[in-house]
């Protein structure tokens, strides 16, 4: 459920079997979330949250509205052109190295620019699209080259190697951005 509040824009508000009380926090996205017991009652949710105010204030670096909505709307445009353009660059270098995975997966993490599962799926970042061309090129071959290698090992950097000759100068080019949105 999504609770709007005038003062910390939309609030997640997630109704829990196993809660006992109710707890606050920051979602991954910014935004304060609440952990209620199941049974509570919306009104009852209203209430705690009022009284809660400035313990809310004083604890938890709740981000701005006007922020957060800004925030969601360049994700919403990302994501967008992620799902348009990283499939088809995905299987451009499958193909072209002769890589098979099973599913193509998009995040918004704030730490990860993308993962290979052992069962095949890949998931890539939509903050990708932030980065230049040659560096997504580079963290798709690097996933790639899991289906592979499900580790770091010197095998794995020779494989990365043979798609990517300057995968060190893209590796190291890749610490200045951040894969957040």
């Amino acid at each position: 459920m999504i609770l709007a509040d005038p003062e910390f824009g939309e609030i997640i508000v997630r109704k829990n079997a196993l809660s006992s009380s109710i707890k606050f926090s920051i979602s991954t996205s910014g935004r304060l979330a609440m952990s209620v017991p199941k049974s509570t009652p919306n009104f009852l949710i209203k209430r705690f949250l009022n009284s809660s105010r400035e313990q809310i204030r004083k604890k938890l670096p709740v981000k701005n509205p006007t922020t957060q909505r800004a925030r969601d709307a360049k994700k919403k445009i990302l994501e967008k052109k992620a799902k348009t353009y990283l499939p088809y660059r995905l299987d451009f270098w499958a193909k072209k190295y002769g890589y098979h995975y099973t599913r193509l997966r998009f995040s918004h993490a704030n730490t990860r620019w993308g993962s290979c599962a052992s069962t095949g799926t890949i998931s890539l970042n939509i903050g990708l699209m932030n980065l230049p061309e040659p560096l997504r090129d580079y963290v798709i071959l690097h996933e790639l080259a899991h289906i592979n290698h499900m580790d770091h090992s010197s095998s794995f950097w020779a494989e990365v190697a043979r798609h990517d000759p300057h995968y060190k100068r893209h590796r190291k080019a890749l610490k200045m951005f951040s894969p957040g949105v």
